[in-house]
């Protein structure tokens, strides 16, 4: 649950070469205006392919942001500035894409007390302990077609098609730019993409405009880590759907305690595989792929990649399964038969029902 405390927009029109650096904020007492803020701000949000980042320690960027979070600097202004560096930074480019700039100033509360969902509830769950943070979104405009009603000379009606070049993205969009910043610790999840600015070619958001790094996303963490997980259960003949379960359980029970968890390779490696040289093994894949000792996993990606398990056989069956039964005989068990076969037996099932 969001609630947004400022919003601005800036525009970068440059098919007719006019950039527009808005005075004042979004009008948030609009319904369209703030649910089409709140869309996108949520889905940008809860993106598990977000990356991470952590300010360099020169970052001006930064010292600009600790300056508003204190209080020392306007939100509009610090707006303006930012919308002044980007659009010189598009402007660059040997073709140049309209852009609108979105800034927002937003807290998020996990949940509220007793599931209530009234307004008095919601401005009272505000009054306690919130994450409060930054964000960043360049809208990119698209083109779009368009009716036009006009007249012919003698007066007629006459409706022509004509071709709108400043479409902003529907709020069930995906975002390709944008960032957001904690306030608490100052942590960074974004994304970006590459751009050929000046010749060169650079990321925009997390090089020239926050100065960060740019490390794994949650997604791309854990496929790393299952990646290893399965490659080595296979390398030395252990069950790899039965291990790549497993280490999805354990991710998944990891997350539930904390909005985020530290995952070390070697206590996964202790979870997954009974036998030391597989440990072993897996350990030293995580090195050789340079994965650190401890990575940071985001709960809702755990949640949304490990939660369940799917496998398909090569007879067409497909099964998708919750990670942590398939360490369970009571829920699913897989046998080896005597022809080198595979069996896979479902157990205590009360019902069945057909899914479309």
């Amino acid at each position: 649950m969001l609630r947004i405390n400022h919003a601005i927009l800036h525009v970068f029109d440059f098919t007719s070469c006019v950039n527009v650096f808005s005075q004042g904020e979004l009008d948030l007492e609009s319904k369209l205006v703030k649910n089409y803020v709140i869309k996108h701000v949520n889905k940008a949000f809860g993106n598990i392919d977000n990356k991470r980042g952590e300010f360099a320690p020169d970052s001006m960027f930064a010292a600009e942001l600790k300056s508003y979070f204190a209080g020392d600097r306007n939100f509009i202004d610090l707006s303006i500035q930012i919308a002044e560096f980007i659009a010189t930074e598009l402007g660059r480019m040997s073709k140049s894409e309209s852009t609108d700039l979105l800034v927002v100033d937003f807290e998020e509360e996990q949940k509220l007390d007793g599931g209530s969902s009234s307004e008095e509830a919601i401005e009272a769950s505000f009054e306690g302990k919130v994450n409060r943070y930054f964000g960043i979104f360049l809208l990119e405009s698209r083109q779009a077609f368009m009716h036009s009603i006009g007249y012919s000379e003698d007066g007629t009606p006459c409706n022509e098609i004509e071709r709108h070049h400043a479409i902003l993205p529907n709020p069930s969009q995906k975002i390709s730019s944008f960032a957001v910043i904690n306030m608490r610790n100052l942590d960074v999840a974004f994304q970006d993409k590459k751009r050929v600015i000046a010749g060169e070619e650079r990321w925009l958001i997390p090089d020239g405009l926050l100065q960060c790094s740019m490390q794994a996303s949650s997604k791309e963490v854990i496929d790393e880590l299952t990646r290893i997980v399965e490659e080595v259960a296979t390398e030395y003949g252990a069950d790899p759907v039965v291990s790549l379960s497993k280490a999805k359980a354990y991710v998944c029970e990891s997350a539930d305690e904390d909005e985020e968890v530290d995952i070390a390779p070697f206590d996964l490696a202790q979870e997954v595989f009974e036998d030391e040289p597989l440990r072993e093994r897996f350990v030293a894949c995580t090195v050789e792929e340079q994965i650190p000792e401890r990575v940071r996993v985001e709960k809702k990606a755990a949640e949304r990649i490990t939660r369940n398990h799917k496998i398909r056989t090569d007879t067409g069956i497909e099964i998708t399964f919750p990670s942590e039964y398939a360490n369970n005989p009571d829920f699913i068990e897989f046998a080896s038969t005597p022809n080198g076969l595979i069996s896979i037996e479902l157990k205590n099932i009360g019902h069945i029902e057909n899914r479309r």
